[in-house]
């Protein structure tokens, strides 16, 4: 059970291991692009290709659909960022349970942008953990957990692939565990819990008023998609990477100190490295200012 990029990787592992996989749960297909064209999702994707049965429920409380998912005698389900709550009567349903894939050390960052929110909070590691669902929002006890470094510079899309791929080695571990009856879940610390709530629209512009250093790790944290966002000679452009520069001048925050877009901030300056405007194709900073010049002593909004 499982929508986005995040969960093929263990989708793909579950099948090349030889577990039989009776069904794939994904959210239905989507309209995107400019032509609004329905568009499944990539665990979807991964589904069809591999011709395996897909089961797309807008609401998993619909008539039907928990007595569908009990008719299916699973063993266990393993979910991973499938984005539909699971009820009660499913959450029972398999033998062995539903198995959560989260990426974070829980209970650290129970919710829907773990990966965003660690990044933005500074934190220094991040990882998996395989957990058994329950009916609170990412609660249930631990089965494993792995660490992972985030080392500095790392975006929220290279600590989503690490993840991914770490998330479907230990579900492979899990389930072998929990069949062979040497896994046993441990109750979640409540000590330390915290909240990832989903990015806003409201968090994506990038605000001079603050500190580089926080606007740095938002632009990581926010790469490669939403994508944190400024104007640049009235354009609307992303920004999918930058870095901290050493700023001599006291410039206000939002002056352009230099030829190579390094922008004064409350505390430091944020040099832009990599820009892309809606529509067009990313571009390091020195190819976008051959064909955008953004000249020294700007003040951006």
């Amino acid at each position: 059970m499982g929508t986005p990029a995040f969960a093929v990787p263990a989708l793909s592992a579950l099948l090349a291991a030889g577990h039989e996989i009776v069904a794939v749960y994904s959210q239905p297909a989507r309209k995107r692009g400019r032509g609004q064209h329905l568009e499944p999702s990539a665990v979807a994707r991964f589904a069809l290709a591999h011709g395996l049965a897909l089961c797309t429920p807008a609401r998993l409380g619909e008539a039907g659909v928990a007595a569908q998912f009990a008719s299916l005698a699973l063993d266990a389900a393993v979910v991973a960022a499938y984005g539909l709550i699971l009820p009660r009567e499913m959450l029972l349903s398999p033998r062995l349970g539903c198995l959560n894939i989260h990426a974070s050390l829980l209970p650290r960052w129970r919710g829907a942008a773990p990966i965003a929110r660690a990044i933005l909070a500074g934190d220094e590691e991040s990882g998996i953990t395989i957990m058994a669902m329950e009916e609170g929002l990412d609660s249930g006890p631990i089965l494993l957990q792995e660490r992972v470094a985030i080392a500095p510079g790392t975006s929220a899309g290279k600590l989503h692939d690490q993840l991914a791929e770490l998330g479907a080695r230990l579900i492979l571990e899990a389930l072998a565990g929990l069949a062979e009856g040497r896994l046993r879940p441990r109750p979640q610390p409540e000590e330390g819990a915290s909240y990832a709530a989903k990015i806003s629209k409201s968090e994506t512009r990038l605000d001079w008023r603050r500190p580089a250093l926080l606007l740095e790790r938002q632009v990581r944290a926010l790469a490669p998609s939403p994508g944190a966002w400024c104007e640049l000679a009235g354009a609307r452009v992303r920004v999918l990477e930058a870095e901290i520069a050493p700023l001599a001048s006291g410039a206000p925050p939002g002056t352009v100190t230099d030829g190579r877009l390094t922008i004064a901030t409350a505390a430091g300056g944020l040099r832009l490295l990599r820009l892309q405007r809606e529509g067009r194709q990313a571009l390091a900073a020195a190819d976008y200012l051959r064909g955008q010049p953004v000249a020294a002593g700007a003040v951006l909004p």
